[in-house]
């Protein structure tokens, strides 16, 4: 494939993302219907109606589409690839489903297998992350500020899952505490955890649960362009996508 337009392509995930968020919030102001898919993970109306509008747009820049919802391509083919989107069209169903505003769209390029850049949208709040070459960022209306944020702290930060908690995580966080003294716990729900870290506001996400390459890509180009990191548990290395397994080793975000 010919040399990419990295700006170009961000500002396309950027308004792919704030289209596929639109579509979220009509459905979100309705009565929706919940159903179930085969893992019993819920999935509404809201997470396909934005997948088709994110993917009609990303299709326009000629590079092949991993969504969560949309039809995944077998690993022989994918594994060709050099360009690849990596979309959760609507992370955090769960929190959508509670009406708690806590759920995200998720769009990441990676190349080879590492994140290039990454956007998280936040269309309650109408919030965008984004990171690239060119850094990382959070547009809040006009203002625009560069990650992490100027953030005064007195205390030791984790964030841990809102509705995937595991035993593993409880006795990570009791770890901190030997080792930080006071340690204050944050719970918070879809992909709004790595973006908690790479703002600053949290010291540390670790993930001892099951996560899909969608639900990390995005996030793990925003931290790394803010400085920090996203390692895989299993290879102590910075997490690789593509992979023939999509669904992530458990890893830590500081």
């Amino acid at each position: 494939m010919a040399e990419i337009n990295e700006q170009q392509l961000l500002e396309l995930a950027k308004k792919a993302a704030i289209e596929g968020g639109a579509e979220i919030m009509e459905v979100y102001q309705s009565e929706f219907k919940v159903f179930e898919k085969e893992d019993q993970s819920p999935l509404t109306i809201a997470d396909q109606r934005s997948n088709e509008v994110i993917e009609k747009l990303l299709k326009s820049s000629g590079i092949p589409i991993l969504s969560e919802e949309g039809i995944h391509s077998s690993f022989e083919e994918r594994k060709s690839f050099t360009y690849l989107w990596i979309v959760d069209p609507l992370d955090g169903t769960k929190e959508f489903v509670k009406k708690n505003g806590e759920f995200t769209v998720n769009i990441a390029l990676v190349e080879n297998g590492t994140p290039i850049l990454g956007v998280i949208y936040v269309p309650v709040k109408k919030w965008m992350y984004f990171g690239s070459s060119a850094g990382s960022y959070r547009e809040v209306g006009d203002s625009r500020e560069k990650l992490p944020l100027n953030i005064k702290k007195d205390v030791f930060t984790a964030v841990g899952s809102r509705s995937h908690p595991s035993k593993e995580t409880a006795d990570f966080f009791e770890q901190l505490k030997k080792e930080q003294g006071n340690v204050e716990v944050i719970s918070m729900g879809s992909s709004l955890k790595i973006c908690l870290v790479a703002e600053g506001t949290a010291d540390v996400y670790p993930r001892f649960a099951p996560t899909m390459e969608w639900d990390t890509a995005a996030g793990h180009a925003i931290a790394k362009f803010a400085g920090k990191s996203l390692i895989d548990l299993e290879t102590n290395q910075e997490m690789l996508y593509n992979r023939q397994q999509l669904r992530n080793n458990w890893f830590i975000v500081k």
